[in-house]
């Protein structure tokens, strides 16, 4: 099947959120970098030991003690989750997703892009129980980083391969929430889930009478995130409940959503996820983990980014264009496609946030965030050397 031209339609806010992204991107590198040299430099142990500072308390049962690490992933990281839900929705109404056909393609890709990578890491985990949890962590796209590398190419790479891949981060990060929502809670608490319910009631009801308060949905939502907290549901799903129950209207400027959007781009890209970088990978390299890089768990991320999702991604995404269900843009060529497909191999962000869920021992989640690292980094750089020399479609 021919592939169809048709007009690529993009928002303001798609505008801006891809800007924001290409250079928060760019920012977590050097904060990955930097994170890393001091923790394995003369500065190390007291760099680390900050990260691991416990700052809170626990009152009346009340768990409110964590690591400023914990901070960061518990707390700060929900505004990540709410610009995501934020940005899914606009998509969803008005943007790339709107439209059946042109939706179907970056969520087959997307699809294939989670399922394949976790079949690849369960082959080479099967037989370790410990480590088997860790199936979620090379199944997210990296949406900063990815559009970060896309960024660099300029006007290399058309406007459609670029909505593509935004698309299918976003629809990623998406299904990354759910499962961690259904996989990675911990110790169930079900008075919680009952009392997180109706607060997810009440903002139902105040989705359907419209209401545009935003100190009434900043009260409601910390509420929602210490019943969640409780729980033991994540708490940063609390950002997506919130982002979802605010009325989008008719996402003009003046609306709350668009507003909301708007004005946690640049906090949440220039501040929280750099944090997030930070914290997550103040890593002592110990020279004897080399050994341990060609292991199974390092063996099932490695190959699920670097493999996986390329693999998934186009797999999933020809079986839809070849079966009508989805269009692809003419100007995209197959290589291209594929060169998406080993960007959308980056899982820095969420494949550390699903990391530190999965894995009970440090030693797990140690090594696990090196092999995303030296996944992602091998994505980036051969994603970027494909699409720096493939061609457009005529």
């Amino acid at each position: 099947m021919k592939p169809v031209r048709k007009p690529i339609r993009l928002t303001t806010l798609f505008k801006e959120f891809f800007a924001s992204q290409q250079s928060a991107g760019i920012l977590l590198v050097l904060c990955t970098i930097l994170s890393l040299v001091l923790a394995n430099g003369s500065i190390g142990e007291s760099y680390r030991a900050f990260w691991n500072t416990e700052i809170g308390t626990e009152i009346g049962g009340f768990h409110l003690k964590h690591s400023l690490t914990g901070w960061v992933n518990d707390a700060l990281m929900t505004f990540f989750f709410l610009l995501m839900g934020l940005e899914i929705e606009r998509e969803l109404y008005i943007g790339e997703l709107s439209e059946r056909k042109q939706a179907m393609l970056p969520l087959m890709g997307a699809l294939g892009g989670m399922i394949v990578p976790a079949l690849i890491y369960c082959l080479f985990n099967f037989n370790s129980p410990e480590t088997l949890s860790g199936a979620g962590i090379p199944t997210a796209t990296d949406i900063a980083f990815a559009v970060a590398i896309m960024g660099l190419l300029g006007n290399r790479v058309p406007m459609a391969l670029k909505v593509f891949l935004v698309a299918l981060a976003i629809i990623d990060d998406l299904g990354a929430i759910l499962v961690i929502g259904l996989f990675y809670g911990s110790g169930f608490q079900w008075l919680y889930i009952v009392y997180t319910a109706a607060i997810c009631g009440v903002l139902y009801w105040l989705n359907k009478k419209q209401n545009d308060n935003p100190w009434i949905y900043l009260c409601v939502g910390i509420l929602l995130w210490f019943s969640m907290l409780q729980s033991g549901i994540h708490p940063t799903l609390a950002g997506v409940i919130i982002a979802f129950a605010i009325p989008f209207q008719n996402g003009k400027p003046n609306t709350l959503s668009y507003r909301l959007e708007h004005r946690i781009q640049w906090p949440v890209g220039y501040i929280i996820l750099p944090l997030f970088a930070l914290s997550n990978t103040a890593i002592y390299i110990n020279p004897a983990i080399v050994f341990q890089l060609f292991n199974q768990e390092s063996l099932g991320i490695f190959f699920g980014l670097t493999l996986g999702k390329p693999l998934g991604i186009v797999l999933f995404s020809l079986l839809a264009i070849r079966l009508g269900i989805a269009r692809l843009s003419e100007t995209i060529s197959k290589t291209m496609l594929l060169g998406a497909g080993i960007l959308g191999g980056i899982g820095f962000t969420m494949a550390l946030f699903v990391d530190n869920l999965a894995f009970a021992n440090p030693d797990h989640i140690e090594l696990g965030k090196i092999s995303i690292l030296l996944a992602s980094t091998c994505s980036a750089l051969i994603g970027y050397s494909l699409l720096r020399f493939s061609k457009t479609n005529p």
